[in-house]
């Protein structure tokens, strides 16, 4: 061991170098560079121990100031695993900063996994705007070299969403003045250095696919060619009368791409200063600065309305003093923090004490809307969407907070929900509660509480009826897992609305119902038949007796009063009822791209519901089903004589993606499935492409487009049979109506169009 002093700027390590010794650093600051971003290393950090399992370094490092540094030559991990040993004190400190700078990776991730969500999506739309106003214009759109081959975010290398809390975990047990009985075990430091060290590799993977794939993005927008969007929009604008509505659009999206884009790393910089200033100085000064320096301007009432929504709030609820003193107190003390995402212990402390006392006072005020006939705006905004302080809202957020809320309205009847709807549609009758964790529904938990001897018969009668406490289970059960689940940052989640956590424009990121009805209605142009059930004509039971038809019953989609960046697929069915709506949920503000989690979730939807219909045998391959083929072809895919060796390697890796869960290779495939098999765009094997044919097949006219294609003719032949086959099965029943003088159930009709791939809308 050594100690060195490096001056500022100095370089102690750059990609690529092998791996030699770790580095403590005793005074200083380090600067660690990844794909895409940077952090910080700072007093008792240890430089080069999260790359322990890799023979050369994969980070580089930079001192920001003079630092003093001790090294620890590190020829071989037995070498490493014997310093442990002999010195368990050494190995607290390797540990933490291991901890440490996991988290900080991990956090990166998540934004950065967001923000690639959203590339494609808006990449899409820029073009399709740029298309569509030269339509406007009567001007030949320019194509976008590449754009067809360009795909999605896939997110392939993302780490276990879990891994962040687990290693905030261990940071506070080793933080701890126990800490001296966990170090002793230097088999244990030594594992939990490797596990650490490759869960960063796998973390590091991940943030350079996303770096590259945000590369490829801005090669779409600024290029060396030049024929790129900015391009096509700088042209598009100097064609247009300046101060008009579509000039002004122009200059935002302009102004966005550059705004985006400029720190971007792989773009020319003097190139990219030259083009920007060449097209700034071609425009006026006053239409510039209209378009970039535009302020929207809060109007007066609304301000007054907004100031002090905390005690309106409270004293909405009418809470007791005591528990209204702690809130007002905890609120004061997290809208003062300087990083309201702190993993310190006492930060970490009071973000589960204000989630406690969040969905106390939820609770409250729900039972007090239903009492008092006049509800406050703040109220409405704390339902919709846990706004609580305006300070810790923002204004500006407060203020597009206000104007959703003012002109929000009962969307259920679209099958949509804002949580507080969602509540109000338990309470009056229309839906019954959610399962709980045990997969219990209400009547179960009810059964069961009796028979454990909590409550009587009569009580549970009672309960049976008691709207309110429907609601409450609820609130209880799903309201809180869900929440959390959905913001998808777990370790820093506080369900209170606050301006560090909208990471994407409200307005842009808002769950409407139209937004909704699209992404479903894009689901069922390619995969028609996925929110369908086979059922019984109950209306017709008479002539139809128990002829099979398809039944189409679309998801609940309940909206979470959060800005969040994952979706739920709750339940499957409702309660024990097969032919009912699926529950998929999404925060308000969903902050990732809205289409790609609705395929996800539809993924999950398809899995989940098959496996209910199938029960036990849900991976029985002698009874076909979409689950049991699906797990036949992956547990048994090596001695698949249909799969070439380089498939066979796919399969590997996807699995390995997968973490080994058969439903989330499927999940994936899915999403694969929708995106580009779906669009004519083959990127399956031919096995996983039967089955997801036989199970979600294409509607009609997606089938006569792929006819071509040999790859579908196999199975667009075998599915022409089969459909054949049923349609004179269905032909016969409605000639025998027809002979019989029985009129034809409109359910017969829809059910031949089903089988045609052609569904009644």
């Amino acid at each position: 061991m050594a100690g060195i002093t490096l001056e500022k700027g100095k370089k102690i390590y750059e990609s690529g170098q092998p791996m030699t010794a770790l580095h403590l650093i005793t005074a200083g600051k380090v600067q660690v560079e990844y794909p895409g971003g940077t952090y910080t290393l700072n007093k008792g950090d240890v430089a080069g121990v999260c790359e322990i399992c890799s023979e050369v370094h994969f980070l580089s490092y930079t001192a920001l100031e003079d630092t003093s540094i001790l090294t620890y030559p590190i020829n071989n991990l037995e070498a490493l695993a014997h310093l442990l040993k002999k010195h368990p004190d050494v190995a607290r400190l390797f540990l933490l900063s291991l901890f440490r700078q996991i988290n900080t990776l991990q956090s990166q991730c998540s934004i950065s996994e967001m923000n690639c969500s959203n590339l494609y999506h808006v990449l899409t739309e820029d073009y399709e705007r740029y298309t569509m106003l030269c339509s406007r214009y009567r001007i030949a759109p320019r194509s976008l070299a590449d754009l067809d081959e360009s795909n999605a975010y896939l997110n392939d290398e993302a780490p276990d969403f879990w891994l962040n809390g687990y290693y905030t975990g261990l940071a506070h047990l080793y933080a701890a003045d126990s800490y001296k009985s966990l170090v002793q075990e230097s088999s244990v430091s030594m594992g939990m250095l490797r596990k650490g060290s490759l869960d960063f590799r796998k973390t590091h993977l991940s943030l350079d696919e996303q770096f590259r794939y945000t590369q490829q993005i801005s090669e779409f927008y600024f290029n060396s060619s030049g024929n790129d969007l900015f391009d096509f929009y700088t042209a598009l604008y100097y064609k247009m009368t300046p101060g008009s509505e579509d000039a002004d659009e122009v200059i935002t999206v302009i102004d966005r791409m550059i705004q985006q884009f400029e720190h971007a790393t792989g773009l020319d910089e003097q190139q990219f200063g030259n083009r920007i200033h060449a097209f700034r100085s071609s425009i006026t000064n006053s239409s510039a600065t209209a378009a970039t320096d535009k302020e929207e301007t809060i109007d007066a009432s609304v301000l007054s309305e907004l100031t002090g929504s905390l005690n309106v709030i409270l004293e909405f609820a009418k809470a007791e003093p005591e528990f209204t003193a702690s809130f007002r107190q905890h609120i004061s003390i997290y809208r003062d923090l300087e990083d309201r995402s702190s993993l310190e212990e006492d930060v970490a402390k009071l973000r589960r004490s204000l989630t406690t006392e969040f969905y106390t006072l939820y609770t409250r005020v729900f039972q007090q809307t239903l009492e008092q006939p006049s509800v406050p705006m703040p109220v409405w905004m704390f339902l919709y969407f846990g706004h609580v302080d305006e300070e810790l809202t923002g204004l500006s957020n407060a203020a597009t907070l206000y104007s959703i809320a003012q002109s929000m309205s009962d969307t259920s009847s679209s099958g949509v929900y804002t949580f507080y709807d969602w509540l109000m549609a338990i309470y009056t009758g229309k839906k019954e509660p959610s399962r709980n964790e045990f997969d219990q529904d209400y009547s179960d938990h009810l059964h069961k509480q009796k028979a454990a001897g909590n409550i009587t018969e009569a009580e549970m009668r009672n309960l049976e009826s008691d709207s309110m406490s429907k609601v409450s289970f609820e609130l209880e059960n799903m309201f809180p897992q869900v929440n959390k689940i959905t913001f998808g940052r777990v370790t820093t989640f506080c369900p209170i609305f606050s301006s560090d956590n909208v990471l994407k424009d409200l307005m842009d990121s808002y769950v409407t119902v139209t937004k909704v009805c699209k992404a479903i209605e894009q689901i069922r142009q390619i995969d028609y038949s996925a929110f369908y059930r086979e059922s019984l004509d109950m209306e017709h039971i008479d002539t139809m007796g128990k002829e099979p038809i398809h039944l189409e019953y679309l998801p609940d989609v309940i909206l979470m009063p959060n800005a969040g960046i994952r979706g739920a697929m709750w339940q499957e069915i409702e309660g024990k009822r097969r032919n009912s709506p699926s529950r998929m949920i999404f925060s308000i503000f969903h902050l990732e791209d809205l289409m790609t989690t609705f395929i996800r979730l539809t993924g999950e939807f398809r899995w989940e519901l098959c496996k209910r219909v199938q029960g036990a045998r849900w991976n029985d391959v002698s009874e076909r089903s979409l689950t049991s083929e699906y797990f036949d072809y992956v547990q048994f895919y090596r001695k698949n004589h249909d799969l070439t060796p380089e498939a066979k390697e796919k399969i590997r890796a996807s699995l390995q993606r997968a973490k080994n869960s058969f439903k989330e290779m499927f999940v994936r495939d899915y999403i694969i499935w929708i995106l580009f098999e779906g669009t004519g765009s083959p990127r399956m094997n031919k096995v996983a492409r039967r089955i997801l044919f036989t199970h979600c097949p294409f509607p009609a006219d997606i089938c006569e487009t792929m006819m071509q294609n040999p790859l579908y003719s196999d199975i667009l032949n075998r599915h022409r049979i089969v459909t054949a086959q049923k349609l004179h099965h269905l032909n016969l029943l409605a000639t025998k109506f027809k002979n019989s003088r029985i009129p034809i159930p409109e359910t017969l009709e829809n059910e031949c169009l089903y089988v045609q791939g052609k569904p009644v809308n």
